[in-house]
């Protein structure tokens, strides 16, 4: 069999797309629909007023019943312990004692941002202030960074409450040194 050529072949003509007509909508539904919807709902209604006929029979019922109930029995005699421990906790006080702190003799410092420029670390100063937080700006000699430090502290806990604040109003990563100044 001879190769075939493909290429002086024409283009495929596009198939024609069939429409599909939709069935024409029938009213024989939406009649069943209707009737079938006014079925339940008077039937709902029906059942109400069933209902709301019987109530005062149902009510005399329920009065004639809690009449005769009211029948007190006694009560079980409580069982007994099966262990001891349970009277002797009962009183018992346990007395701990707590240790108070030491003092530190080492005092803190709380830094909480660093800058190169000294306008940077004022404006920090007075963003805290605005807060309630006394802040300081400290540079060593010979440095070019500008500290915004707080402090001192007697105490790492006491630095705790001022941390919280200041994370409170967006200022995070507040470190604890120990006071070198």
């Amino acid at each position: 069999m001879a190769p075939r050529d493909y290429k002086n072949r024409g283009r495929a003509q596009p198939r024609k797309k069939q429409i599909e007509q939709a069935p024409p909508k029938s009213k024989i539904k939406l009649v069943i629909v209707l009737i079938v919807t006014l079925l339940v709902t008077s039937g709902f209604g029906y059942m109400l007023w069933a209902i709301k006929a019987k109530a005062p029979e149902q009510q005399e019922k329920n009065q004639q019943t809690q009449v005769q109930t009211p029948q007190e029995k006694p009560l079980p005699k409580m069982p007994e312990e099966k262990w001891q421990y349970i009277d002797e906790l009962k009183d018992k006080e346990v007395i701990v004692d707590v240790p108070e702190r030491k003092k530190s003799t080492r005092r803190y410092q709380m830094q909480c941002a660093s800058f190169k420029s000294k306008q940077a670390a004022e404006e920090t100063k007075a963003r805290m202030a605005f807060i309630g937080v006394e802040a300081m700006v400290k540079n060593r000699k010979g440095e070019s960074w500008y500290r915004v430090v707080l402090g001192p502290f007697e105490s790492k806990r006491d630095t705790e409450p001022v941390r919280h604040k200041l994370q409170r109003n967006g200022f995070e990563g507040c470190q604890v040194w120990g006071w070198n100044w």
